[in-house]
């Protein structure tokens, strides 16, 4: 076994990997870039190195630094975790070169499988089957779309190199193919350093079932049963779980048979997995499922087949690196209860999911025997535009698919994130969802269910925004009192007389606040028993947490955040307003293009210009007919969320 690892990575999967490496007894190596001289995995490891600034590039990407800083600590392996460096087949063999184990496949493993065209080519040899469709090398657009037509609509663009929903586009119009083709390459070549895609049948009933596979050095391959991946939001996985629903033993053992065999096909060795799509129209059955693309590393989700298998992965990876063989038999693999996987995001789902950054105000989970939890964050923390949103993983295990579900809304239910905006009420009412309970789901579930699952506007939570209210007269009330003792000519506040007593009725008293940045008026009326606070007729809420901070109160309800704070009457606080002609950031990006001119006419819905975060774009768009007046922003500015970007005059 290794003495040193090295963990060329970031977040919960660092901190992760570096719980079992201790376990096993290695010494632990962190890698940070300036934004994380604070994060969570640099503190558990037990060596730390600054490899650049906070752009992943220069950082995380950077695999000479990573090289070097496992040589200066004397790393006999490195583990890549996943995204970053893990399936870039170069870095594996700059450690080989280095004399430093790699932990994941060889270098040819990846080549094989890392593009999707040679891989699919390489499945259709070894009788893997394999989606209808085109994944060759010519890349002409006008090609590609005659190609998209023998397919036959719906199809899919995909990258060829990379993951994560990047680089890839549903397109069900011949109309529509220039558009989406174009938005797929560049963000393909944005996401991946590769513009390439291919072009695939898009099955109308998809599920996403993917096999956990592992091979060694002797020859041996066995996979870890499945995962079904098909709550997805433009094709990124929102929750997950083993085993699959509907999936019957003589189709596990059949889509098994086809992972291990496209493993064995590419001369594999470690953790991998072969994602498959099958086609869920009238339930999962024997032949209708066919390989999509193979991920050459851990995946995100790996902790649901733990879960169920009882395992520990990330030992099997160092001691399959190590030389050592499969610890199990195909037939020793077992299969225990189920287990459901949420992903925790720092975004907001009534606004497109967009990323939501800043401080974590407060950061609470729940604990319990079936539950686990996987972070790589803690309160005080931020969440910056440079990584991936992710908070956490919560992981539910229980006898039955329906006790993993309600163990995992609960935990959701009961975890505290104050400062950025989650999805944690998104969630929750995701596992309470009565087709998906039903096991009645495809990939496009989560669209077509959107209003369902609360992921669009909502409106003000007036109970929300009044316990905030109430909460801040408490904090002023107590500064004023602290100030008092201090001080016994302080003068005294409105705020701080509480005893309920005035000569012609309970005292009432109106303070304006601005709630989620939307003004209202809280109506204070004392009592005996303390102050009872109402926005519209509305009571505070007894079912929700306040975290409060010197300037704001947040406020936690049924998954959402309300930010409430005093208005100061003396400042303008208009915005656009209904129907305003300025269009602002949704978020913190880069801009990548501005599709309009000063002076230019413009029509509702045109596209104005595109911004990208997270490696994810997102296009502005006219909000009313009129002509441009002026363009805050060039092509590569950096923008914060609600900043001016471009501003429209209304026609006459």
């Amino acid at each position: 076994m290794f003495k040193t690892v090295l963990i060329a990575n970031r977040g919960e999967i660092a901190c992760r990997v570096i719980r079992t490496a201790k376990r096993l007894g290695l010494r632990t190596v962190a890698v940070y870039s300036q934004a994380d001289a604070k994060a969570l995995h640099v503190t558990l490891a037990d060596e730390a190195h600054l490899i650049g600034p906070a752009a992943a590039a220069q950082s995380y990407l950077a695999a000479d630094k990573i090289i070097a800083a496992a040589k200066a600590a004397r790393a006999d392996c490195i583990h890549p975790g996943y995204g970053f460096l893990s399936e870039n087949a170069a870095f594996a063999q700059s450690c080989a070169d280095a004399g430093i184990a790699f932990i994941g496949p060889p270098p040819s493993a990846m080549l094989a499988m890392g593009l999707k065209d040679r891989a699919k080519a390489l499945m259709e040899k070894a009788n893997v089957p394999v989606v209808p469709g085109y994944h060759g090398e010519r890349q002409e657009p006008k090609f590609l779309k005659e190609k998209a037509y023998e397919t036959g609509y719906p199809v899919l663009i995909k990258a060829v190199a990379g993951g994560g929903g990047k680089g890839m586009r549903r397109v069900d119009r011949h109309a529509d193919f220039d558009t989406a083709l174009e938005g797929a390459q560049r963000e393909a070549q944005s996401a991946f350093g590769d513009a390439r895609v291919l072009i695939e049948k898009y099955i109308t009933a998809p599920r996403h079932i993917e096999m956990q596979v592992f091979a060694d050095t002797h020859g041996n391959a066995i996979h870890l049963n499945e995962r079904d991946c098909s709550l997805q939001r433009r094709h990124q996985k929102v929750i997950e779980e083993a085993p699959a629903p509907g999936m019957s033993a003589v189709l596990r053992a059949e889509m098994g048979e086809a992972a291990v065999a496209a493993a064995k096909a590419c001369g594999y060795v470690g953790a991998g997995t072969i994602e498959f799509i099958a086609d869920g129209a009238g339930g999962l059955k024997s032949g209708g499922f066919w390989f999509m693309e193979m991920n050459t590393r851990l995946q995100v989700e790996h902790p649901v087949t733990e879960a169920i298998t009882g395992l520990d992965l990330v030992e099997w990876q160092f001691q399959i690196a190590a030389g050592e063989k499969l610890p199990l038999k195909q037939d020793q693999v077992t299969l225990d209860g189920h287990a459901v996987e949420a992903r925790l995001y720092a975004e907001d789902p009534e606004r497109g999911f967009l990323p939501s950054t800043g401080k974590l105000i407060a950061l609470k989970f729940p604990s319990g025997e079936d539950l686990r939890v996987d972070t790589g964050v803690t309160a005080g923390d931020e969440v910056t535009p440079f990584y991936d949103p992710m908070i956490a993983k919560l992981i539910a295990h229980g006898k039955t698919r329906e006790q993993a579900l309600s163990v995992l809304a609960n935990a959701l239910d009961n975890t505290i994130v104050a400062g950025p905006r989650s999805n944690a009420g998104f969630l929750a009412a995701l596992c309470r969802a009565p087709h998906f309970r039903a096991g009645e789901f495809d990939t496009g579930f989560i669209d077509g269910h959107l209003a369902d699952l609360g992921a669009v506007p909502q409106g003000l939570d007036k109970a929300a925004a009044a316990l905030g209210a109430r909460e801040i007269l408490a904090h002023e009330r107590a500064r004023i009192a602290a100030a008092a003792e201090r001080d016994a000519d302080a003068i005294r506040s409105p705020w701080d007389a509480d005893d309920g007593f005035q000569l012609s009725g309970p005292r009432r008293q109106i303070v304006p606040i601005l709630a989620d940045g939307e003004k209202a008026v809280a109506h204070v009326m004392q009592e005996r028993s303390g102050p009872v606070v109402t926005i519209d007729g509305i009571t505070a809420a007894g079912d929700a947490v306040a975290v409060a901070t010197d300037d704001a109160v947040y406020v936690l309800r049924h998954g959402r955040q309300t930010r409430v704070a005093l208005r100061d009457l003396s400042l303008d606080e208009g915005g656009d307003g209904a129907g305003g002609g300025t269009v602002r950031a949704p978020m913190h990006g880069k801009v990548l293009s501005v599709l309009v001119e000063e002076g230019a006419s413009v029509t509702r819905g045109q596209r104005l210009a595109i911004i990208e975060a997270m490696k994810m774009e997102h296009t502005l768009v006219a909000p009313l007919d009129g002509t441009v007046s002026e363009i805050a922003v060039a092509k590569d500015d950096q923008v914060a969320e609600g900043a001016k970007v471009i501003v429209i005059v209304a026609d006459p």
